[in-house]
């Protein structure tokens, strides 16, 4: 098996971890490491991340690592947290025994590959790279509140004044997009999720839309502009007047899942709308107060 590793190197317990892994998979499978990690294990071939001969990519950090390795690398990947909120990580390294479970299952083919939707983005004619998460679209001055429209399928919905906006996919619905109020959308879903950034009308509400609608934001009066980020990794200048469209990117993000714990995953992060409090013996849930 042929398997590839990547590490935030700006992280030492994603570094020990990393290191750990090597040891672990030894010569039990053909393992080669991303430029990314430096001087980790000269021993093995060091290659861009997107250049891995791999099977299964393992990375190794949190979600902002996850969302790099997954817009650079076509393979499946096993996402390890270390020590960051890791809402997609599979695996939370907190023993050593975990980290050698997680191996162990990788090396034995005891996984399965959840395939999650993609958007894809122009500016104009111009294709920007795929986002996992989310497009935001916002005004280029900071304090700057804009005046964006949203069209769908080439039809005008309306306009709305805010700092910008977000289309958001259901991964996504779990990142900027909830800080904005934004809905939770299973991952098994396809969905794109519109959510306003402050906007001036406090009654605005986010929408979820069919994955089969285009969606256009066009920057109407952001003064100096506007920018798009995939991603929130890199800046796409829009021009005044100018738009971005925004629809389901044919390619998918591929995850190594050794069982089904979406909701786990979320757990004890402060995602979840309602109470994590373990409910008492026979699951009776909470105590209703009684009337006086």
């Amino acid at each position: 098996m042929k398997l590839g590793l990547t590490a935030n190197p700006l992280k030492p317990r994603a570094l020990e971890l990393a290191a750990r892994v090597v040891e672990l998979v030894g010569d039990r499978a053909e393992l080669e490491l991303s430029d990314d990690l430096g001087s980790l294990a000269p021993q093995l071939r060091h290659a861009p991340l997107g250049q891995l001969r791999a099977e299964v990519t393992i990375a190794i950090g949190g979600d902002g690592t996850f969302l790099y390795a997954l817009r650079r690398s076509e393979a499946p990947l096993l996402p390890i947290n270390a020590g960051t909120v890791g809402v997609l990580a599979e695996v939370t390294a907190t023993s050593a025994e975990a980290l050698a479970t997680a191996i162990d299952r990788i090396l034995g083919g005891r996984y399965r590959i959840e395939e999650r939707m993609k958007l894809a983005a122009q500016v104009g004619s111009v294709q920007l790279p795929d986002a996992v998460n989310e497009y935001v679209l916002h005004a280029a001055q900071v304090g700057k509140m804009g005046l964006f429209e949203i069209a769908f399928d080439d039809v005008v919905a309306g306009r709305i004044q805010a700092d910008g906006i977000i289309l958001a996919s259901p991964t996504g619905s779990t990142g900027y997009s909830l800080s904005a109020l934004g809905p939770i959308v299973d991952p098994e879903i396809d969905a794109i999720v519109v959510t306003t950034i402050a906007p001036f009308r406090l009654e605005a509400r986010a929408l979820v839309v069919d994955p089969l609608r285009t969606i256009r934001v066009r920057a109407i009066d952001t003064g100096r502009g506007a920018v798009v980020l995939p991603d929130g990794q890199d800046e796409h200048v829009v021009p005044v007047g100018g738009s971005v469209t925004v629809y389901r990117s044919p390619r998918r993000s591929r995850l190594v899942r050794f069982g089904d714990r979406y909701f786990d995953r979320l757990r004890g992060k402060r995602i979840l709308p309602w109470s994590e409090e373990p409910s008492g013996e026979g699951g009776g849930g909470a105590v209703l107060p009684s009337r006086a």
